[in-house]
């Protein structure tokens, strides 16, 4: 397993900005709307000594073929400091062959910045279906909403460009939009010299003296229906996107926060929040003697407490001390380690949840669990990263945080007792 820390979205204040682009395919034509703005803040005194606005320069293109032609428009924006907006993005009535990239380039203005870029699928309908989508698509003219299948027929491409032709490209994602969008949902750290950097040694963004210098680099969604591939299953088909830029100034900070997922905290399990309605299954680590196979220390187990795992499930508990854990994807395969010992699910299916739930659970008298320093692919979620529990029961929930390929969630645990536990009474699981 690579304990390097990796690219990995959601919503979170920093001092930097967010921006709002629109776009609309119609039957004659596309026309897009655009507007940014930013939202800056201190908080808990993190960001000190200096300011930066962030300018986002945007250049947008779409080839439609020769019925629809091209289409073009760019721009600046910024906005203040009190408002703040989501990046959206959509596309509807599209056939194959039809393609488009947007360009996004910045201005930093007063202070060199580490940047973030968040993303979410907000959309992907079927929107009923046509006489020749029909006879290629079972799925049923309403399959529920999000079930179309647009998102996952574009090909995209994310890539960091140098505008001044000095560099060659830097792939950051190639897949389908889905893929993209997926691996925004936890956040991308994006390096100031477009380079492949884990996000605690990353380069931040030069800062500029004004609005009309513009940094080298700049970021690059390339989207594409491909003929040979995509045939009439996506007719009347709908996708729609948001997209998020934040920049923080370098100075003081490691760029390690993460603007993209926000940790909230509740009672109870985690797994009873709305966000984990459609969790694919959850990681535990229970207190248990370690002696043999049937205390099952740790395990994975399917919603319904199904145990799908193999592997080390023995593991002594230390009293009151940090233990770390890991719960990834890697080549399909789900592994959740901690302190070392791994179980693993082969082939595990694909979490569905819109967040990440991280549970802390005590049921006996003097003796804490506590979860603490959670990371999401190496990077500090903003609000809580912690959680403990003393006889009760509580949890964290990583909004708009997912599980995919590649993705890590980290973290540390201490069990603390005065008498020894029994079975069960002190645990901690992670849902995705």
């Amino acid at each position: 397993m690579n304990d390097d820390n990796r690219y990995g979205l959601s919503r979170r204040k920093a001092l930097g900005g967010i921006g709002i682009i629109g776009l609309a395919s119609a039957g004659a034509g596309m026309g897009t709307t655009a507007f940014f703005s930013d939202e800056e803040s201190f908080e808990d005194n993190s960001l000190e000594a200096g300011e930066l606005d962030l300018y986002v320069h945007y250049d947008f293109y779409a080839d439609q073929g020769e019925k629809l032609g091209e289409y073009t428009d760019s721009g600046t924006v910024q906005g203040d400091e009190s408002d703040g907006a989501s990046v959206s993005y959509g596309l509807e009535d599209v056939k194959p062959g039809d393609s488009g990239e947007l360009e996004f380039s910045f201005s930093i203005v007063d202070n060199d910045a580490y940047m973030w870029m968040c993303g979410e699928l907000t959309e992907n309908n079927e929107n009923g279906r046509t006489e020749p989508e029909a006879e290629v698509d079972d799925t049923g003219g309403d399959p529920g909403e999000g079930r179309g299948e647009l998102a996952d027929s574009i090909e995209a491409t994310l890539y960091y460009y140098d505008q001044d032709g000095d560099s060659e490209e830097s792939e950051i994602f190639d897949g389908t939009l889905r893929g993209a969008l997926l691996a925004l949902r936890n956040g991308v750290p994006l390096d100031g010299e477009g380079a492949e950097n884990p996000v605690d040694d990353r380069n931040p963004f030069e800062g500029n003296d004004s609005d009309g210098e513009q940094n080298d680099i700049c970021v690059l969604l390339d989207w594409e229906i491909d003929p040979e591939e995509v045939g009439n299953e996506i007719q009347t088909d709908s996708v729609g996107f948001d997209l998020s830029f934040y920049a923080e100034q370098s100075r003081h900070n490691d760029g390690t926060n993460n603007p993209c997922v926000t940790g909230r905290e509740g009672e109870d399990f985690a797994k009873l929040e709305d966000e984990l309605e459609d969790a694919s299954w959850h990681a535990r680590g229970i207190y248990g003697d370690g002696g043999g196979a049937a205390n099952r220390e740790l395990d994975i187990r399917l919603p319904d407490d199904t145990p799908v795992h193999s592997g080390n499930e023995n593991f002594a508990w230390p009293n009151s001390q940090d233990v770390p854990f890991e719960l990834t994807i890697e080549n399909g395969d789900a592994i959740w380690s901690v302190d070392g010992n791994e179980v693993t699910v082969e082939d595990a299916p694909i979490p569905m949840a819109d967040g990440v739930g991280v549970t802390a659970k005590s049921s006996k008298e003097d003796a804490i669990v506590t979860v603490e320093n959670i990371m999401v692919n190496g990077s500090t979620p903003s609000g809580a990263t912690s959680v403990s529990a003393e006889e009760e029961t509580n949890h964290i929930i990583l909004e708009g945080a997912t599980l995919q390929e590649g993705d890590v969630i980290s973290g540390d645990v201490t069990f603390e007792w005065d008498d020894e536990p029994s079975r069960e009474e002190l645990g901690f699981r992670v849902d995705v």
